[in-house]
């Protein structure tokens, strides 16, 4: 993927090789890190072509020599946690001290803007903000940042989480790393990696993006719009009026303008400039030793739920083999509820109106890629596109991670559609992960969110009644019945939980078009 002209001298300019004779590190490698336990750890950087590179830590001193281009990269056997933070001593002509650094856990969190939510803006921030006090959380933050080619580095720095450093840091990736650490009692770092309003095409590479005919179309005319300079002097126009005039309505209202007046329309810096975001904000990061990966995205994909589910895997796939670690787990969130509560059946006919069903659907699906885990949220909002209420986000994904890799007992599914069989006028549901039993989270012990239908594809609600691992749902309007659909809406009505508390994924049992 090449950007246009003008912005191909940009790029040059940018990424010219400097003179350097002094040994360089990226940004992710500094004061206050955490490096990842009990894997083989590369570490990086750039010095003069031909010089000599020594890394001294925890009693390992490895060496190599910076190749023709002045790269160097160098691997230390794995680490063990626990005792006090120790120093990462690199030296060339010059050298570089790395202070208070842990060895620990360190996970990646990326996504779009429910992930990028900060701790600030959530349920009772001020009480949650106050008590961020964990000298053994450390978080990093990159800096936003899209790009037409892949770039080697990234804006941000590590600091330990504290009141004063947390305000601004991802609630979701916050409350999940707290809760993690609280079940391993172990350092933990935090890399957030994610940008608002942005689409999975933004976050997937390139070449994954071409082996899929439909997306390629897609992301092929993208790509012409985005280099043409006559589409973007005319969006960029627009766009900064549109900006403009909500900002003056707002200071008008006395209101604080909720923009930037500055338009992102420019070319390789369009934030969902297809490949985009995993060339400045995913690929620096390939190689840096992690746990594991959580994800939040998928809002500005529910248009097309066929895509998403072809998508999803193939870049989860994609970044493991990039990042070159094995099959670390994928943790990611179903969309939560989102706008106005529906309260009728679902319809087939008219599935524009459950677009993010549909999306959930994929995310649901791509459990069958290995070592994945999902926290259904339908429960969390109250409608909003960015609920507040990221704390149980956080503990469900902390949950997963603490039943699948860390060996804990604990639950961390709610209840899953598995199968379904019908006897007369009745259908019988069975799922997984019951935990204890299935309950119901309605008043009075109903069980709304059921809808029922026969050959004819028309759904009624249905008379749903939890029969031990099982719920049963029928209706006299339909006697002959061959599917069921529960929370199959954008806010749908929902009722199923387990003894945990933990929600049952939406689900259908038709594949109706």
């Amino acid at each position: 993927m090449k950007p246009r002209p003008a912005l191909t001298i940009l790029a040059s300019l940018a990424l010219l090789p400097s003179a350097h004779a002094d040994v360089k590190l990226p940004a992710i490698f500094g004061d206050n890190m955490v490096l990842q336990q009990g894997i083989v750890a590369p570490i990086w950087g750039k010095a003069d072509p031909g010089e000599n590179v020594t890394i001294s830590v925890s009693g390992q001193t490895v060496s190599t020599t910076a190749d023709a281009s002045g790269k160097w990269k160098l691997k230390l056997q794995p680490l063990k946690s626990g005792g006090p933070a120790v120093e990462v001593t690199v030296k060339g002509k010059n050298s570089i001290t790395l202070h208070n650094v842990l060895i620990g856990e360190v996970w990646v969190g990326s996504g779009q803007s429910n992930m990028q939510y900060n701790l600030g803006g959530v349920l009772d921030a001020k009480n949650e903000i106050a008590s961020a006090n964990y000298p053994t959380l450390r978080l990093f933050t990159v800096k936003p940042t899209a790009w037409s080619d892949p770039l080697d580095d990234v804006d941000g720095k590590w600091v330990e989480c504290t009141p004063q450093t947390v305000h601004g840091f991802s609630a979701t990736l916050y409350f999940f790393g707290r809760d993690l650490q609280r079940g391993i009692q172990q350092p933990v770092g935090l890399i957030h990696s994610s940008w608002g309003a942005t689409i999975i095409q933004s976050w997937t590479r390139w070449d994954i993006l071409m082996t899929d005919p439909d997306t390629k179309k897609e992301v092929e005319a993208r790509i012409k719009q985005l280099d043409d300079p006559d589409w973007l002097l005319k969006n960029y126009i627009e766009e900064t009026a549109k900006r403009k005039a909500a900002a003056d309505k707002a200071i008008a209202a006395g209101q604080k303008p909720t923009m930037s007046l500055q338009a992102d329309w420019l070319g390789a810096g369009y934030r969902n400039r297809p490949a985009s975001l995993y060339n400045a904000m995913i690929h620096p990061l390939l190689g840096f030793p992690i746990r594991g990966v959580v994800w939040y995205q998928g809002e500005f994909n529910a248009g097309n739920a066929s895509q998403y589910e072809r998508l999803f895997p193939k870049m989860i796939e994609d970044w493991r083999a990039q990042w070159g670690q094995g099959e670390f787990p994928f943790l990611f969130v179903q969309l939560p509820n989102n706008g106005p509560t529906v309260q009728t059946a679902p319809d087939p006919a008219n599935l524009g109106s459950a677009k993010w069903a549909a999306l959930r659907e994929a995310q649901l699906k791509t459990l069958k890629v290995p070592n994945t885990g999902m926290a259904v949220t339908i429960d969390t909002s109250n409608g909003d596109l960015h609920p507040k209420n990221k704390q149980p986000v956080g503990d469900r994904l902390a949950r997963l991670a603490l039943s699948m890799v860390y060996g804990k007992d604990i639950p961390c599914f709610g209840p899953m559609y598995e199968s379904m069989t019908v006897q007369g006028g009745t259908v019988a549901l069975k799922f997984q992960h019951t935990d204890g039993g299935l309950v119901s989270t309605a008043p009075g012990g109903t069980l709304p969110g059921f809808a029922i239908a026969g050959a004819d594809q028309k759904f009624v609600w249905g008379d749903a009644k939890i029969d031990g691992d099982t719920v049963t749902v029928s209706s006299p309007q339909v006697p002959r019945p061959v599917a069921v659909r529960y929370g199959w809406d954008n806010n749908p009505l929902i009722s199923l939980s387990n003894k945990s508390n933990l929600p049952a994924s939406p689900f259908r049992t038709d594949d109706w078009k």
